[in-house]
């Protein structure tokens, strides 16, 4: 069966679109076969991060390794059960369709709860949390003393990860691989961040999740949307010489995916 790795939490802002496009794209150049879905069906933010990717690459005539994106299927809502969810079967029927032929699905969440979200956190086997480093975005994990150094219990997000991990609990699957990235953080050494650390690293413990390194605050990602692209496609389209930030954001995408642990997965480029 595919892995599935959703990427999801419930604000927005936090890089979750920019995550899911460098997670998919690296694992299918690193040859797998990768399957990719957007439960954000109002702004489709990676859904058209997708679409720019293959209009830029059919325009240049390039052949690069891309993920697999699919639209949800629509549900007759004359075939549904009294009490039965259309946006629980259009899920479902999508995963169905994609695992025989799938390594990896990547699902990537809305900055909101929803229904189909909320059945997505409970198909992960890999959840990836992006978070922004500071105490606003930690508040959806947990709530804190006033000087965010006592944790005084989880938050709305949290609970919906516990509930999440009750239902594969359930149905005999296995845990949730739970990993929460300390995302576009700053590269001074400021008390808040030191703080957010010492927090993130308590409530990991505390709740059940891993921390690991996400992408620092750089110009680059918000340059590649347009044409699709991720850190991996620059050579490929003609950057000769990558700059030095360019070079260290590369890395960071390095650490990220032997962080994450994926199976079958060898971090080679």
């Amino acid at each position: 069966m595919a892995h599935i790795i959703v990427v999801g939490n419930e604000k927005g802002g936090a890089g979750k679109s920019t995550m899911s496009m460098h997670i998919a794209t690296a694992l299918a150049r690193l040859g797998h076969k990768v399957s990719a879905l957007d439960l954000d069906l109002r702004q489709k933010t990676f859904g058209r991060y997708v679409e720019n990717r293959r209009a830029f690459l059919a325009e240049k005539g390039l052949d690069l390794p891309s993920p697999d994106y699919h639209d949800l299927p629509e549900i007759d809502p004359a075939t549904l059960k009294p009490g039965e969810n259309i946006y629980d079967h259009r899920l479902s029927a999508a995963v169905a369709t994609l695992e025989p032929d799938s390594d990896f699905i990547l699902i990537d969440c809305p900055g909101s709860h929803t229904r189909l979200s909320q059945v997505a956190h409970s198909l992960a086997d890999t959840l990836v949390t992006p978070l922004n480093d500071s105490f606003v975005d930690f508040d959806l994990l947990a709530h804190t003393d006033p000087l965010g150094e006592k944790i005084l219990g989880p938050s709305v997000y949290s609970e919906m990860v516990w509930n999440a991990r009750q239902l594969r609990a359930q149905a005999g699957l296995k845990p949730i691989d739970w990993v929460v990235l300390r995302n576009r953080m700053g590269a001074q050494q400021m008390v808040n961040k030191e703080k957010m650390g010492k927090a993130l690293d308590n409530l990991a413990r505390r709740i059940g999740f891993r921390v690991a390194p996400g992408f620092n605050e750089r110009v680059i990602f918000r340059e590649l949307f347009p044409r699709g692209l991720t850190l991996l496609d620059l050579r490929d389209i003609g950057v000769k010489q990558l700059n030095i930030s360019n070079v260290a954001a590369r890395q960071e995408l390095r650490d990220l995916l032997k962080a994450l642990n994926l199976p079958g997965v060898e971090v080679n480029f």
